[in-house]
């Protein structure tokens, strides 16, 4: 139409989340389907927290906020910060917003102008680029290699590096490849970084506490600590916490930047949830070791999907060590035919099909830049996964 914004043709909609609507609409039509699309974990927000944003409305904390945050909370992700990442932050260097999408957005609006550039390793989270074109830059993506891991390599950074380069986006561990990376491994890619001054980071440390066997986490200003001053360290409650709904989201970084992403929220939302921001609050300050429990049941979940992938004809899924995804190759069923009748000529369409013959929803790995592949996430039972695996091994097995 032609009073929309020409912004708008630079974007796509969500990959999961229109595929998580298609499930929706499929079971509401009575099929049964298994959705594996969703990328949030299925327990409930621990007892401490809900009873802390209860306590809160009872105290009548129902106000507006600063902008950036109470300072309670800000404090006490500056203590978070120090405590696991070995991070020296203030509180005004702290900006809580509604989700790490309002973050990164905020980011991206404070500091991108035309013709910048930002480096994305692919496969990537599918907003990345849509909020990289939406402020105005443009998106460069370095693939990685399933044998690599799917982890970005030095020299592909390097050669992806301009003068353009405004910022680079790390993800460890990945949404949707579940790669993390070892503090070696992160070394090689800051060693990169020191050697062009021009490029700033932002770390999204989402599913820092998602990591499996012995792996230590790490983030790129502890690595390198002469970083410090062009990195925004971002994470918050959503994913180690069980708190998606509760939309908050946080970083830190250098006061100037922090300070205009504030004046940016200050014209979008204002404050985050006040009740919302109490609760982390306690999440950060509380009890963690129900992390370390769901954790034991993540990696379960991950070594029954791995295990049951690998199995499937046509199918190769490398075992991520981090987050609730995995990232299998379907090339070997490129050029097979479905049980439908169809050709499977690309990602989406094993996707599509797998969905109308077996009702299991995943995402497409074009999707998240790199294919052919699909995003399974297994944060669900052990039961609904076990039984998505034999449908799709069943799938894969009738695929000539």
């Amino acid at each position: 139409m032609a009073f929309l914004a020409d912004a708008l043709s630079r974007v796509k909609p969500s990959a999961t989340i229109a595929v998580a609507q298609k499930a929706r609409e499929l079971k509401a039509k009575g099929r049964d389907v298994i959705s594996l699309g969703a990328g949030e974990p299925d327990f409930d927000t621990p007892d401490n927290i809900k009873a802390a944003a209860i306590e809160a409305i009872n105290r009548g904390e129902t106000k507006y906020t600063a902008v950036a945050g109470i300072v309670e909370l800000r404090e006490a992700i500056a203590r978070k910060f120090k405590r696991e990442n070995n991070l020296d932050y203030t509180a005004n260097q702290v900006i809580v917003g509604t989700g790490g999408k309002q973050i990164l957005f905020n980011a991206f609006m404070a500091t991108l102008n035309a013709g910048d550039e930002v480096v994305i390793p692919a496969p990537y989270w599918v907003s990345y680029p849509e909020m990289v074109a939406l402020c105005g830059g443009t998106p460069v993506f370095v693939p990685t290699t399933i044998e690599n891991n799917f982890k970005l390599q030095p020299e592909d950074l390097d050669k992806a590096i301009t003068p353009k380069t405004k910022w680079f986006v790390f993800n460890s561990p990945s949404n949707p490849s579940g790669a993390a990376y070892s503090h070696d491994e992160l070394k090689a890619l800051t060693d990169v970084l020191m050697k062009h001054p021009q490029v700033w980071i932002l770390t999204d440390d989402m599913y820092e506490h998602l990591t499996f066997d012995d792996f230590k986490f790490a983030t790129p200003a502890e690595v390198e600590p002469g970083l410090y001053n062009r990195t925004l360290t971002m994470n918050g409650v959503s994913k180690a916490y069980a708190m998606t709904g509760w939309r908050i989201g946080y970083a830190a970084g250098p006061l100037e930047l922090i300070k205009a992403m504030d004046m940016i929220q200050g014209q979008q939302t204002s404050g985050t949830n006040t009740i919302a921001q109490w609760a982390a609050v306690e999440a950060l300050n509380g009890p963690q070791d129900f992390i370390v429990k769901n954790k034991k049941v993540f990696q379960g979940r991950r070594d029954l999907v791995v295990s049951m992938l690998n199995q499937a004809k046509g199918l190769h899924c490398p075992t991520p060590e981090g987050a609730f995804y995995v990232y299998p190759s379907c090339a070997g069923l490129i050029g097979r035919t479905s049980p439908s009748g169809k050709v499977i000529a690309t990602d989406e369409d094993f996707v599509t099909e797998l969905l109308e013959a077996e009702g299991v929803a995943v995402v497409h790995g074009s999707a998240f830049g790199l294919g052919p592949n699909f995003r399974i996430s297994y944060a669900t039972s052990e039961a609904l996964l076990e039984e998505a695996c034999r449908r799709i091994q069943r799938f894969c097995n009738a695929c000539q």
